[in-house]
């Protein structure tokens, strides 16, 4: 996880200054004996998150900017991160945010959690756009947009359940924020674009029966998603199971239950393929399924897939993950598992993966190594 805090969020409320963005706001406000929100907000999120039932702190790592722009918060709450090596000025602006931002995705984080207003907001989504999940806790004056939790305290409870293996949706929520162009006298709000956010997915209305999914339904929502957004021009290649099993035959193909199919650019169809044929492949798109209950996604019953081959592909753009939330809730909240053969691999791909749950439907969970659980 990335955190960055913007140590003057809120800064202009409690002095009616109706926001904090900008030098001369916060002098204004400070002139006015005005007190930033950000690091009590911040220090609410992190001990909320400590104290939840069945939380591992040692299942994050944090990374951060040392500082009021996050390394002060953690420090405070005994939480120990690793510094980017990123200096800001002193006084921080919206220009640090953005680099601190950047400077994070870098790092391959799964998830920036950032401590700010719409002006926060505005600056994450212009480093970061859509490439990676983001959650804000609220600290700002203005908070118009979508990407906010309602509380610290509810941001908590969400990250605790994406960690331990809870229902959590990627949604795309609108940054909004007031119109810089608008009349003096006109309060006119402008979406700015949308980041993508995690929330809390139970079972939704399409796949109930009786408040459960109905896993036959799930299974033909997840073909429909799947065929409707293959790639062109590319080998498609389809994993063993029951749910690859049902994709297969959506596309015509009389595949193999527990092999490696693929349906070449071409229009070819090879069956049952060796690692070594896998290695071969030019530009792969790869949908594969994970073990029910065991949780195991890469190193059982799959092992055509090799370490060098994985290794290979972009995460997540050449990969598609199937499974129902019925499925995932075999696990039990356990993360699912990877075994490749080489550990360097193992913590590449290791961290939070978008599952495809039925049609329009995701969910984010995690994935780790064995020696990471035990």
């Amino acid at each position: 996880m990335g955190l960055i805090v913007n140590p003057f969020a809120g800064v202009g409320g409690s002095v009616a200054l109706k926001g904090s963005d900008g030098t001369e706001l916060r002098s204004l406000a400070a002139k006015r004996g005005a007190t930033a929100k950000a690091e009590q907000r911040t220090l609410e999120f992190l001990r909320a998150l400590l104290a939840q039932s069945g939380f591992v702190p040692a299942n994050i790592r944090w990374q951060a900017i040392a500082g009021p722009m996050g390394g002060h918060c953690l420090t405070e709450a005994d939480l120990s991160f690793a510094p980017v090596e990123y200096v800001p000025a002193d006084p921080c602006t919206a220009v640090d945010t953005e680099n601190a931002a950047r400077e994070l995705l870098d790092r391959d984080i799964d998830l920036l959690i950032f401590v700010g207003g719409d002006g926060t907001a505005r600056n994450v989504l212009s480093a970061v756009g859509n490439r990676l999940p983001v959650l804000g806790i609220p600290a700002g004056v203005k908070m118009h947009s979508g990407v906010f939790a309602i509380t610290p305290r509810t941001a908590a409870v969400l990250l605790a359940q994406l960690v331990s293996g809870g229902l959590v949706a990627p949604v795309h929520r609108q940054v909004r924020d007031y119109d810089d162009a608008s009349a003096s006298n006109e309060i006119m709000l402008r979406s700015y674009g949308e980041l993508c956010v995690p929330e809390i997915g139970g079972y939704i209305q399409q796949t109930k029966v009786g408040g459960k999914e109905s896993e036959p339904l799930a299974v033909q929502e997840i073909c429909a998603e799947i065929i409707e957004h293959l790639p062109h021009a590319r080998d498609i290649v389809l994993g063993p199971g029951s749910t690859c099993s049902a994709i297969k035959q959506a596309m015509g193909v009389q595949g193999t239950l527990r092999g490696f199919d693929v349906v070449r650019a071409d229009g070819g169809i090879h069956l049952d393929l060796t690692a070594a044929d896998l290695e071969a492949l030019s530009a792969p798109y790869v949908v594969i399924s994970f073990t029910r209950a065991q949780g195991f996604l890469f190193g059982r019953g799959n092992q055509q897939l090799s370490a060098q081959f994985l290794s290979q592909l972009s995460w997540p753009e050449d990969v598609r993950i199937v499974g129902t939330r019925t499925k995932l809730a075999s696990l039990e909240r356990r993360p699912l598992l990877l075994d490749t053969g080489d550990a360097r691999v193992d913590d590449q791909l290791s961290g939070l993966v978008d599952i495809v749950c039925g049609f329009e439907d995701r969910l984010l969970y995690r994935l780790a190594t064995i020696a990471a659980e035990v």
